[in-house]
């Protein structure tokens, strides 16, 4: 696990299930177009959230890629869930920038509702084929460009599935500039 403060904001990776993360105010769940019960992620924030998630889904759905959508967690341990439509890799272009639009817009919703933390997957890198390293680049380029905005957001968790994902986290966070950041 790394752990930085920037713009007085901690950010971290680690190594763990998206839904069972008690201490953050939502978890992002990387969704299909229709917020249903899938694999991956959609499947265990769903499994865990119970049916109640998909009913109140149904009706903000479909969303395209890069957007996002917040509903209450149900059953989980958090008070919201914010769906994010990654992109698939090769076929919704410019794909760069409608995973950047995930992080924005699920950055932009916690804030508009006062949120203070928020857990990511890695959106788009399991099913939708987008490529580690890139996807993870984007996703600490995009957050790490919002932090001095942000003024609900203290605490944002990138939540890998493996080892090897969270390595790579760990290293990406490292090599940010240092700016205003402060190991942890």
């Amino acid at each position: 696990m790394s752990r930085r403060i920037i713009h007085g904001v901690t950010v971290e990776c680690v190594e763990g299930n998206i839904a069972r993360q008690p201490d953050m105010d939502a978890v992002v769940n990387a969704a299909n177009a229709a917020l249903r019960m899938g694999g991956g992620v959609a499947g265990a924030i769903h499994r865990t959230a119970g049916p109640g998630l998909e009913e109140e889904c149904r009706p903000l759905a479909p969303i395209k890629p890069g957007e996002a959508v917040i509903t209450g967690a149900h059953n989980l341990p958090n008070r919201h869930v914010i769906h994010c439509l990654g992109p698939v890799y090769g076929r919704d272009e410019p794909s760069d920038r409608l995973l950047a639009s995930c992080y924005r817009r699920a950055i932009e919703l916690a804030e508009e509702n006062g949120l203070k933390s928020i857990a990511f997957p890695a959106i788009s890198t399991g099913a939708f084929g987008y490529p580690a390293e890139p996807a993870a680049r984007i996703a600490l380029g995009t957050v790490v460009e919002m932090l001095p905005g942000l003024s609900s957001v203290r605490h944002i968790r990138f939540v890998l599935f493996g080892k090897a994902d969270r390595e790579l986290c760990d290293r990406l966070l490292a090599e940010l500039p240092a700016g205003d950041a402060a190991e942890a």
